[in-house]
């Protein structure tokens, strides 16, 4: 009985450390930076910038206006709202931009039903299409950044989301949790000559490519997942773009925190387990080391999960355990918080942080909750309203 347990014990250790190792590697990869290549030629394409958004009365108006005010040629861009049941004054107020607004309330809401009617309906094609959520907020120079990008030929870019607010302790793990896997998932990787993960907004797309490969996707949550893979298994690269700028509001309480995760948690092992197989195949075949890499990245633990978890080992192992394990798991959780404080920005070494880590306990409990309750979450639309205010955000040309 006893060997059992310890076969386990080292099953569970050896996951969470090989983990930690993973996440410490390009952590520390991220302090180095990256800087993406200057453009390399002069022209400048045409976006279209598309915003599916359901139900988002409250911030559409002000995301609308703001997203046409980009420092670029207004006769190469086009803002269009896919705007899926929305009030009818609203929609009277869209109508009175300069917003192209598609108008459908779906039977099923899902941001690919949205993006695939809005290719649909549009007149016209561009170069390259730009998605965002329906509370982001672009700094003036976001285009000009994708613009750059797309000069040396990439398929799919990233930009950098940051958090619109920072008003509640939730809002604020919310953003750190989000600027972590920026450091680590885009950042780390890009400066080891890997490719960026997506977020599912704040990202363009070569027009042609995306549209044709979005008719083919169907999925309610994760889209950005889907997509990701499908890239990676054609052995194409996302670039990320560290100063193109995208502001997003953060979830500001406990019970849209653990909506959120479950959907998210949901659609990360849905989408492990739909691309394991394919994605060894395709490692052994064409040698696609980044479809497997990629697809094993789904597997992992949340954050704040991995971080609940070594702790309590670590504080169990000192109690029940005693050497050699106290000594493994104690370097385990001390590689974990150097991993932390490589990933985490200088910004937010404030006491307002370290107030808002106070609710760490929550957040851990919260995501263990979720990580129970994840079956089917993906094959159910789950809507997080937004309601934060577009412009309490002060726009910087710099984008900082």
């Amino acid at each position: 009985m006893f060997w059992i347990v310890d076969i386990l014990h080292l099953v569970v250790y050896s996951y969470l450390t090989i983990t930690i190792l993973f996440l410490f590697v390009f952590a520390l990869a991220s302090t180095f930076g990256y800087k993406p290549a200057l453009p390399n030629n002069k022209k400048k394409r045409s976006f279209v910038i598309m915003i599916p958004a359901y139900k988002e009365d409250e911030v559409i108006i002000e995301v609308a206006v703001d997203a046409l005010n980009q420092n670029y040629p207004t006769h190469l861009f086009d803002v269009v709202v896919i705007a899926d049941g929305f009030e009818k004054k609203t929609l009277d107020k869209l109508a009175k931009t300069k917003a192209l607004v598609l108008a459908k309330d779906f039977e099923v809401s899902t941001k690919t039903r949205a993006l695939n009617y809005a290719f649909e309906n549009l007149e016209k094609s561009y170069d390259q299409v730009c998605i965002l959520d329906a509370d982001n907020i672009m700094t003036r120079d976001f285009l000009s950044h994708l613009n750059a990008a797309f000069s040396h030929g990439y398929i799919a870019v990233q930009g950098h989301r940051i958090a619109k607010n920072l008003n509640t302790n939730f809002a604020i793990l919310d953003a750190l949790s989000e600027e972590i896997n920026n450091s680590i998932f885009r950042l780390g990787q890009r400066a080891l000559g890997l490719s960026s993960t997506l977020i599912g907004s704040a990202m363009a797309f070569d027009f042609a490519f995306f549209k044709q490969m979005i008719s083919e996707v169907e999925v309610v949550g994760g889209f950005d997942k889907e997509i990701e893979m499908r890239i990676f298994s054609q052995k194409k690269s996302i670039e990320y773009l560290p100063k193109a700028y995208v502001y997003d509001e953060k979830v500001q309480n406990v019970r849209v925190f653990s909506k959120q995760r479950r959907r998210w948690l949901s659609a990360q092992f849905h989408f492990f387990g739909k691309n394991i197989k394919p994605s060894v195949k395709a490692l052994l075949r064409d040698k696609n080391y980044e479809y497997f890499f990629k697809a094993l990245q789904y597997i992992q633990l949340p954050r704040i999960i991995l971080l609940g978890i070594t702790v309590l080992a670590a504080i169990f192992s000192n109690i029940f355990l005693w050497y050699p394990w106290n000594l493994l798991w104690g370097i385990s959780l001390l590689l974990l918080f150097f991993t932390f404080i490589f990933a985490i920005p200088k910004k937010f070494y404030t006491f307002k942080t370290l107030k808002a880590l106070s609710a760490l306990p929550v957040g851990f409990a919260t995501m263990l909750i979720s990580l129970l309750n994840i079956r089917k979450a993906n094959e159910s639309f789950i809507h997080t309203k937004h309601t934060y205010n577009a412009f309490q955000i002060k726009h910087k040309k710099s984008g900082k």
